[in-house]
Protein backbone atom coordinates (compact mmCIF):
# COMPACT_ATOMS: atom_id res chain seq x y z
CA UNK A 1 0.00 0.00 0.00
CA UNK A 2 1.57 2.62 -1.18
CA UNK A 3 1.97 6.28 1.49
CA UNK A 4 0.13 9.62 0.86
CA UNK A 5 2.05 12.61 0.23
CA UNK A 6 1.93 13.69 3.60
CA UNK A 7 3.21 10.34 4.87
CA UNK A 8 6.00 10.59 2.01
CA UNK A 9 6.98 13.94 3.31
CA UNK A 10 6.92 12.97 7.33
CA UNK A 11 8.96 10.24 6.47
CA UNK A 12 11.44 12.35 4.19
CA UNK A 13 11.69 14.75 6.49
CA UNK A 14 12.37 12.41 10.13
CA UNK A 15 14.98 10.62 6.93
CA UNK A 16 16.96 14.24 7.10
CA UNK A 17 16.50 14.45 10.77
CA UNK A 18 17.55 10.89 11.73
CA UNK A 19 21.07 11.38 9.19
CA UNK A 20 21.58 15.21 10.31
CA UNK A 21 21.58 13.81 14.08
CA UNK A 22 23.78 10.49 13.09
CA UNK A 23 26.13 12.99 11.42
CA UNK A 24 26.56 15.25 14.44
CA UNK A 25 26.95 12.30 16.44
CA UNK A 26 29.89 10.95 14.52
CA UNK A 27 31.14 14.31 14.42
CA UNK A 28 31.32 15.46 18.16
CA UNK A 29 32.81 12.08 19.57
CA UNK A 30 30.79 9.45 19.31
CA UNK A 31 33.97 7.55 19.75
CA UNK A 32 35.01 6.95 23.20
CA UNK A 33 39.21 7.40 24.11
CA UNK A 34 41.18 4.46 25.53
CA UNK A 35 39.75 3.55 28.98
CA UNK A 36 41.77 4.82 31.47
CA UNK A 37 43.36 2.25 33.55
CA UNK A 38 44.68 3.83 36.81
CA UNK A 39 41.70 5.55 37.03
CA UNK A 40 39.60 1.94 36.66
CA UNK A 41 41.86 0.61 39.04
CA UNK A 42 41.34 3.49 41.55
CA UNK A 43 37.68 3.34 41.23
CA UNK A 44 37.69 -0.23 42.10
CA UNK A 45 39.85 0.50 45.30
CA UNK A 46 37.50 3.07 46.15
CA UNK A 47 34.46 0.81 45.58
CA UNK A 48 36.00 -1.88 47.96
CA UNK A 49 36.75 0.64 50.42
CA UNK A 50 33.37 1.80 50.11
CA UNK A 51 31.95 -1.38 50.40
CA UNK A 52 34.27 -2.59 53.73
CA UNK A 53 32.90 0.81 55.12
CA UNK A 54 29.33 -0.08 54.61
CA UNK A 55 29.55 -3.51 56.01
CA UNK A 56 31.40 -1.75 59.04
CA UNK A 57 28.92 1.00 59.28
CA UNK A 58 26.23 -1.77 59.86
CA UNK A 59 28.20 -3.90 62.18
CA UNK A 60 28.83 -1.58 64.34
CA UNK A 61 25.47 0.76 64.08
CA UNK A 62 26.84 4.36 63.21
CA UNK A 63 25.11 5.57 60.60
CA UNK A 64 28.18 8.34 59.50
CA UNK A 65 30.66 5.46 58.77
CA UNK A 66 27.49 3.50 56.38
CA UNK A 67 27.10 6.71 54.91
CA UNK A 68 30.70 7.51 54.31
CA UNK A 69 31.09 3.89 52.88
CA UNK A 70 28.37 4.31 50.27
CA UNK A 71 29.54 7.63 49.37
CA UNK A 72 33.04 6.28 48.97
CA UNK A 73 31.69 3.20 47.04
CA UNK A 74 29.78 5.49 44.80
CA UNK A 75 32.59 7.47 44.37
CA UNK A 76 34.72 4.52 43.30
CA UNK A 77 31.99 2.99 40.48
CA UNK A 78 31.72 6.36 38.92
CA UNK A 79 35.08 7.22 38.64
CA UNK A 80 35.85 3.54 36.90
CA UNK A 81 33.25 3.55 34.71
CA UNK A 82 33.59 7.04 33.00
CA UNK A 83 35.16 7.28 30.40
CA UNK A 84 38.42 9.39 29.43
CA UNK A 85 38.06 12.67 27.99
CA UNK A 86 41.62 13.14 26.85
CA UNK A 87 40.77 12.64 22.78
CA UNK A 88 44.00 13.49 20.71
CA UNK A 89 42.79 15.30 17.60
CA UNK A 90 44.25 12.34 15.88
CA UNK A 91 41.94 10.12 17.56
CA UNK A 92 39.03 11.80 15.76
CA UNK A 93 40.11 12.85 12.41
CA UNK A 94 41.84 10.53 10.04
CA UNK A 95 44.23 11.49 7.58
CA UNK A 96 42.05 13.93 5.51
CA UNK A 97 40.97 16.21 8.30
CA UNK A 98 37.86 15.10 8.74
CA UNK A 99 35.79 13.75 11.39
CA UNK A 100 32.99 12.46 9.19
CA UNK A 101 36.38 10.82 6.80
CA UNK A 102 37.23 9.26 9.93
CA UNK A 103 34.23 7.37 10.92
CA UNK A 104 34.20 6.21 7.43
CA UNK A 105 37.82 5.13 6.99
CA UNK A 106 37.07 2.37 9.72
CA UNK A 107 36.36 -0.18 7.36
CA UNK A 108 34.16 -2.16 9.48
CA UNK A 109 30.31 -2.99 9.11
CA UNK A 110 29.19 0.79 10.46
CA UNK A 111 31.28 2.67 8.07
CA UNK A 112 29.92 0.38 4.79
CA UNK A 113 26.24 1.10 5.93
CA UNK A 114 27.61 4.92 6.12
CA UNK A 115 28.78 4.91 3.00
CA UNK A 116 25.64 3.16 1.54
CA UNK A 117 23.35 5.54 3.43
CA UNK A 118 25.20 8.49 1.82
CA UNK A 119 24.78 7.31 -1.84
CA UNK A 120 21.13 6.79 -1.45
CA UNK A 121 20.87 10.39 -0.32
CA UNK A 122 23.03 12.14 -2.76
CA UNK A 123 21.09 10.49 -5.24
CA UNK A 124 17.66 11.49 -4.25
CA UNK A 125 18.64 14.80 -3.47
Amino acid sequence: MPLSEQEQRLLDEMERSLYRNDADFVATGGRRGRPNYRSVTIGILLAAAGIAALIAGVAIPQLLVGIAGFVLMFAGVLLALTPSKRLTPEDITSSTGSPRAAAHDSGGFIGRMNDRWERRQEGRE
